[in-house]
């Protein structure tokens, strides 16, 4: 575990999304992308050949521990399946508890069924991101983080699916996963996990170190570990329609005095009413109008979408950094997310207009987190000015 980031993410020329990758069953990004992406799983056998887990289970412990870690303990208290469950676990089995956790807080290791899951893994542990940065071929706006799952024997969270596309990544020890389609995905009343009623697994897999499944959302899967074990799951940021909606609109209201101007209400035509609680059909225009000038212009929303994408999640804090003196390598902090679109170029929830070629070379630093001496000394002296604002904060690093 790294309380403080290496200085220096060590990235070259961007993926290439054409050449078949191992850790997709030799299918290039491009045709994973095409076949399976939230289409259908895929089991790679050997995905990460030799794989060796980055965190042993120690340091994963004293990881669980810290504040501003997100960690939780599942208990599974009555092993012994419903009647007429098909294999899911009786309501009343089931403990969750939220970190953090002291050590003397889990269950002894030589109790079966209970689990460990630290969600977050790749802000705390240089291994955890260049792991995470793997899957970079599916875009930044969507990747999302890497949770370690650690269990003893028999240790799982019950047949259950989630809402986005996830990697189950083994890495220590055995886990079985019997995964499948359901029809009526309905979930057990009064359990504080959303485990499924009636589970009917369609394949069954085990997975050994190094072997990986791929699982579209919506699809149920029940993870079990045959002896104690580790499995990393890379998942992938599904905003709710109402969420964008939300978060875009409360930005929007931000900037509205200088997106739709002070210009007061006038109503030099309204007659005399009879019916004083009833709102004039005026305000409604005034308002409707107030509204389409403030989305007038695309931009607006475009610069809202990438600064809403780009904030750190409330658990991400960063560290004072070192001022940029002259001109050197630098890379993002592997807590930073950085963006762009065809306008702007988005950091940590900041947006900045960016065109010509400084654009160019704010959008290698996002794709590549990283600038070379040379490509920092061809960038613009107010460019320059905001990564040195950067480099202060703690969000960038010289190499």
């Amino acid at each position: 575990m790294d309380r403080n980031p290496r200085p220096c993410e060590k990235y070259g020329k961007n993926m290439e999304v054409n050449q078949p990758l191992k850790m997709l069953g030799d299918l290039s990004p491009v045709v994973f992308m095409k076949r399976h992406w939230q289409k259908k799983p895929l089991l790679i056998r050997q995905a990460f050949p030799g794989f060796q887990p980055l965190l042993d289970r120690a340091t994963l412990f004293e990881l669980a521990a810290r504040e501003g870690v997100e960690s939780r303990l599942v208990i599974q208290q009555n092993k012994t399946p419903k009647k007429g469950s098909s294999g899911a676990k009786g309501s009343a089995g089931w403990l969750l508890k939220h970190g953090p956790f002291a050590r003397r807080a889990l269950p002894p290791l030589n109790q079966p069924g209970w689990s460990l899951l630290v969600q977050g893994v790749d802000l705390h542990c240089d291994a955890a991101h260049d792991l995470l940065n793997r899957f970079r071929f599916v875009p930044d706006a969507r990747l999302d983080d890497l949770m370690i799952s650690y269990a003893t024997d028999s240790g799982g969270v019950g047949p259950h699916f989630d809402s986005y596309d996830v990697f189950l990544l083994q890495a220590l020890g055995t886990r079985r996963w019997r995964i499948g389609r359901q029809k009526k995905p309905e979930l057990q009343e009064g359990v504080p996990l959303k485990i499924l009623t009636n589970f009917e697994p369609e394949l069954t897999y085990d997975l050994e170190p190094g072997d990986m499944l791929y699982l579209p959302p919506g699809y149920a899967h029940d993870g079990v570990a045959v002896g104690e074990c580790m499995t990393y799951s890379i998942g992938f940021r599904v905003p709710k329609r109402s969420e964008v909606a939300q978060e875009l609109l409360q930005r929007l209201a931000e900037d509205a005095p200088d997106l739709v101007g002070d210009a007061l209400y006038r109503d030099a035509g309204q007659a005399a009413v009879d019916s004083p609680g009833q709102i004039p059909s005026g305000l409604f225009d005034f308002a409707r109008d107030a509204l389409q000038a403030a989305l007038q212009d695309p931009k607006v929303m475009e610069r809202a979408l990438g600064e809403y994408l780009t904030e750190p999640k409330a658990n991400v804090w960063f560290d004072q950094g070192q001022p940029l003196s002259g001109v050197a390598a630098v890379c993002l902090d592997r807590r930073t997310r950085m963006m762009f679109d065809l306008h702007h170029v988005f950091i940590n929830g900041e947006g900045y207009l960016a065109g010509g070629r400084d654009a160019t070379l704010m959008r290698l630093l996002a794709d590549r987190r990283r600038l070379e001496t040379a490509e920092v000394g061809r960038l613009s002296a107010e460019a320059r000015e905001l990564l040195e604002a950067w480099c202060e904060s703690g969000w960038v690093h010289v190499d």
